[in-house]
């Protein structure tokens, strides 16, 4: 049977979603065992409150929780219905990172498959570090400095399949992003300590921003800053206002620089496009 064009490309769309799910699935995984520096690969899931392993028919992304209508099928225990909210996004942030970087049949072909597994990669760490530094104020060094040289290694590959779509960067802009990308932060750093005699940020910043630039290159390092810091006062601010207590207000800033970097993978092109200063030098070389 002759399958269309059309057909095909539908498939392999559904073929990135049901792989962003399961990668979903893995980052249940992640955020509950990296804060506590547990292994993510042994043992397998289990149920955590009466060890109950999970066989991989009541693993299966969304459905099974679905299915178990959100309850371990051996003790009843209640299952969060983050496990599955994880799960759901990540498909539809790879999705739609598909069809970003993969828009039609005639760039299919492995430099964009390539570029699109990398960078669901890498939306999958910064989902993963979302909820952790959410939760437990960490960002694990395994999502961001550890990183930051496979970004480098990335912009390499790539550059050697010949791809040049959304987001493509050679190894110089890699290496450079990520010297400027926590260089930068640690003279913000640096300066607020200067002026305040206190650590206004803290050093999983510096090297979430580090792995940031080994990523997505230099020219995305300025705009995921500035769109973090326009988040976090939009964010800030009206909590600030409805506690009543002053200017003073911990919050993690890695939510933010993820949602300035989430910015940049989707529509970095655009942004360039619009400042046109700015894009006119990032066509230039660095």
């Amino acid at each position: 049977m002759r399958v269309s064009p059309e057909v095909f490309f539908v498939v392999l769309q559904t073929w990135a979603f049901a792989v962003s799910l399961a990668i979903g699935s893995f980052l249940n995984v992640c955020i509950a065992r990296m804060p506590q520096d547990r292994s993510v690969v042994s043992p397998g899931s289990m149920c955590p409150s009466c060890g109950h392993k999970i066989p991989w028919y009541e693993n299966i992304p969304v459905l099974s929780w679905v299915f178990l209508r959100g309850r371990c099928s051996a003790c009843g225990t209640k299952i969060s219905a983050l496990y599955p909210g994880v799960e759901l996004l990540m498909g539809v942030l790879g999705l739609l990172l598909f069809r970003r970087l993969v828009p039609d049949l005639a760039s299919v072909d492995a430099a964009h498959l390539a570029a699109w597994g990398i960078f669901t990669v890498f939306v999958a760490m910064q989902v993963a570090n979302t909820f952790i530094d959410q939760k437990h104020r960490i960002l694990p060094d395994e999502l961001t400095i550890y990183a930051a040289p496979f970004g480098v290694l990335a912009a390499l590959l790539l550059s050697y399949l010949g791809y040049q779509g959304h987001l493509a960067i050679n190894w110089q802009q890699s290496v450079v992003g990520a010297l400027a990308g926590s260089g930068v932060l640690l003279l913000l750093i640096g300066g607020y300590w200067l002026v305040r005699r206190v650590q206004g940020m803290g050093f999983g910043d510096v090297k979430l921003l580090l792995a940031f630039g080994a990523f997505l290159g230099i020219w995305a390092v300025l705009p995921i800053l500035m769109i973090a810091s326009l988040v976090g006062l939009a964010v800030g601010i009206p909590m600030m206002l409805a506690r009543g207590q002053g200017m003073r207000l911990e919050l993690p800033f890695g939510p933010f620089l993820v949602a300035g970097a989430m910015v940049w993978v989707y529509f970095g092109t655009e942004l360039m496009a619009w400042w046109i200063p700015y894009g006119t030098l990032a066509s230039g070389g660095l």
